[in-house]
């Protein structure tokens, strides 16, 4: 606890010196960044100007001055040696290194000192703008933007709540032996600093850091999709935030296996019971192209008569590729012209369902976009691997919750054979594909021709 006193004074003083400094461009006059950025959100907002104040923050801090000599001395109290320059900047902090003078490598994510009061103008500004292009164009209504962005920023902006996330998560996720989550050092962190283990590795999108360093793409994306998978459908906490800064990739100096190391645990996601086995029956519904139980399970998520644009949204593929079951049908480069030429003739429909679906469905549909995003980079998208594990994680997820409602053992025990078949069924099915896709199977396949 005194360690975190000494960094509250740290943190203080460093907001003096940051809202006296690199922070310029919000003292003008004319606050332009107030009156021609339309934020949605204030993830959307990693500007270049915001950006090239947190890289000169530091810079601008006059050498030999009272100011400089007094953060200087506190910083050396606690850390053998600072990194003045950040390592990453975003719209709510500036990430430095570390060295802690038992000689541990830590990662200081410093809190932007003008975030608590220019965050409530963002959402004031926000809130102003929806109206206005509601009352320009009445079939656009983006109201439920606003709310989302006043649940969420004060969960955002609270440091102490996102290690408590980080630690969730870690602890949720330790039976995957490559997900490495930062460890929390408590007694150096605060609402405003929150200091953690650092973690080295190229960004998740980076295929060139990939070849270099002989890390393969398809097990990355495997494994991605194995945490996510586990995250919505078993466990209902979401990390909510994957973009590729976020997610780092590396192989172990020591056990040369690749690890995927998940950063920035401030914006997380509870799913409600319900609402997660519907969603779990819908993408069931989905990879076997179910279409009556697309529509029936779309219908309870509040999609409504929309329920046809809802699964092509949820899943960016064609119509015809979710009639078919879009296990089945790889995704085409047509394919994604086709959504793209046709998307902006939807847009009031999509704006229509987006008020309608649950409001924990929005963060859903922002964490599945981000993930495509990787995986279209990878070229890894709609890899067969990728639903046979979401299948595996619906499999358990319904499981699980048939066990909670059995009334005898003997009802247990059936829920558990019977997922215990449907495992091993998807593990046969994804051996056959193994077997099909390598050498060996080519050879075994074209010999049944021949035979035949």
């Amino acid at each position: 606890m005194l360690m975190a006193g000494q960094l509250f004074k740290v943190s203080a003083l460093a907001t003096a010196v940051f809202a006296s400094s690199g922070f310029y461009v919000y003292d003008r006059q004319l606050n332009l960044d107030d009156l021609t950025v339309i934020r949605f959100g204030r993830a959307a907002a990693t500007t270049a100007i915001i950006s090239f104040d947190y890289l000169t923050a530091f810079k601008h801090l006059e050498y030999g001055t009272e100011e400089y000599w007094a953060l200087r001395s506190k910083l050396s109290e606690l850390f053998l040696s600072f990194e003045e320059k950040p390592h990453g900047a975003a719209s709510l902090a500036q990430v430095h290194k570390a060295l802690l003078h038992d000689g541990r490598t830590v990662a200081i994510k410093v809190q932007h000192p003008k975030v608590q009061s220019q965050s409530v103008k963002d959402i004031v500004m926000m809130e102003v703008l929806v109206k206005a292009v509601h009352w320009l164009c009445p079939e656009f209504a983006f109201m439920w933007l606003v709310d989302e962005a006043k649940k969420n920023m004060p969960l955002e902006l609270d440091f102490l709540r996102e290690g408590q996330n980080s630690e969730k998560v870690a602890n949720m996720l330790a039976h995957f032996p490559f997900l490495k989550v930062p460890k929390i050092h408590w007694d150096l962190s605060t609402k405003r600093i929150l200091t953690m283990e650092f973690a080295e590795g190229g960004q998740v999108n980076d295929r060139e850091y990939m070849k270099k360093h002989g890390i393969d793409v398809n097990e990355i994306s495997e494994n991605l999709g194995k945490i996510y998978s586990e995250m919505i459908f078993v466990r209902g906490f979401v990390h909510c935030d994957p973009h590729p800064g976020n997610v780092l990739v590396r192989k172990c100096p020591k056990s040369k296996k690749t690890e995927i190391t998940l950063l920035d645990h401030g914006l997380y996601q509870v799913l409600e019971p319900d609402f997660r086995l519907d969603y779990c029956r819908l993408w069931q519904a989905l990879i076997r192209g179910d279409m009556s139980g697309v529509e029936r399970y779309s219908r309870r998520l509040g999609a409504g008569d929309l329920f046809a644009l809802f699964a092509c949204v949820l899943t960016a593929r064609s119509w015809t590729a979710v009639n078919a079951g879009i296990s089945s049908v790889p995704v085409t480069h047509s394919e994604d012209v086709e959504i793209q030429t046709n998307a902006a003739q939807y847009l009031p429909q999509i704006s229509e369902l987006l008020n309608r679906v649950p409001r924990q469905m929005l963060l859903l549909l922002k964490t599945n976009d981000l993930l495509r995003g990787i995986e279209t980079t990878l070229q890894t998208r709609a890899s067969s691997s990728s639903f046979i594990n979401m299948s595996r994680c619906c499999i358990r997820a319904m499981a699980r919750h048939r066990r909670s409602k059995a009334r005898s053992r003997s009802r247990r025990v059936q829920v558990t054979l019977a997922e215990c078949v449907q495992l091993c069924g998807l593990s046969v099915y994804e051996l056959l594909l193994w077997v099909k896709g390598c050498r060996l199977g080519t050879w075994l396949t074209a010999l049944l021709t021949f035979l035949h």
